[in-house]
């Protein structure tokens, strides 16, 4: 049986049980509930602080788990990322006082206070850059003030916070993070695959919608040039003469301007149908 940990609690936690639920697999219906097996699927699911997963990925304990890349680099066990789940994006972001650092590459020998101690450690490893890493749990923009550290490196959302505390951004982010899967480095279980498709099924239906318009034949070409589809459209002759029925997988930010273009170019009945899931 595969044995998969998911969040138990914290921002990736309802997205990754209700990604996992639309592929097809069950979950809990008690938050309180620490293990959820499916049987049908040959599924067992761990609920796990999600700072913790990496580590039971890591050590084999568990096969696959869904955490934050922020926490699968932080943790540094040997456990590799499988696939992006594109939700719960962060980015991590330095911050220092006001005119104190040009730039990232000043960093070098001085005091980082963060509560990613893995994440800012591979940086610098990766920079050639040597520096004091303060771990702090929590409220790292205080550190500064109060004489801790020199700069600081954590989740940036809109800044507000850092403004309070008298910090500025400097510099590129030094990581993007979001929800990701991740699975032993040696793991071979065909289920995992299975899981592994099914989730992509899922991220493709969140980003395509089924488009279906009438449109004569003789302006076939120019209707296909708007909606190519993953592969090719598929198109079927109407009982009205000089006309065919087109469907095709359009990409959803862009199926307003493609319905607008395509009503501009003569097609009528046209259509857009949510997917709930896909294979391609």
């Amino acid at each position: 049986m595969l044995r998969i940990a998911v969040p138990n609690k914290g921002t990736l936690s309802a997205p990754a049980a209700q990604m996992l639920r639309d592929a097809g697999y069950r979950q809990r219906t008690d938050g309180k509930d620490l293990v959820c097996r499916d049987e049908d699927n040959a599924v067992e699911f761990f609920y796990l602080r999600p700072r913790d997963i990496a580590t039971y990925v890591g050590s084999g304990d568990l096969d696959l788990g869904i955490t934050g890349r922020d926490l699968l680099v932080d943790s540094g066990v040997p456990a590799r990322e499988v696939l992006d789940l594109g939700f719960g994006g962060a980015t991590f972001r330095w911050a220092a006082p006001a005119g104190s650092l040009g730039s990232a590459a000043e960093i070098g020998g001085r005091r980082i206070a963060t509560a990613y101690p893995g994440v800012v450690e591979r940086y610098l490893e990766e920079h050639d850059l040597k520096a004091d890493v303060v771990r702090l749990d929590g409220a790292v923009e205080n550190a500064v003030r109060l004489g801790v550290a020199d700069l600081i490196a954590d989740v940036v959302e809109t800044g507000t916070t850092l403004r309070q505390a008298g910090l500025v951004t400097v510099g590129e982010p030094l990581l993007r993070s979001s929800a990701i899967l991740i699975g032993r480095q040696e793991a071979t279980e065909p289920r995992a695959a299975q899981l592994v498709r099914r989730l992509q099924g899922v991220l493709v239906a969140r980003s395509y919608v089924m488009l279906a318009y009438d449109v004569r034949a003789d302006l076939l070409e120019n209707a296909t040039a708007l909606t190519p589809g993953i592969e090719s459209p598929t198109v079927s002759p109407l009982h009205r003469e000089g006309w065919v029925a087109v469907q095709a997988m359009v990409r959803r930010v862009d199926v307003h301007r493609i319905m607008d273009e395509l009503y501009e170019l003569g097609a009528r009945a046209i259509l857009v149908t949510d997917i709930a899931n896909c294979r391609l």
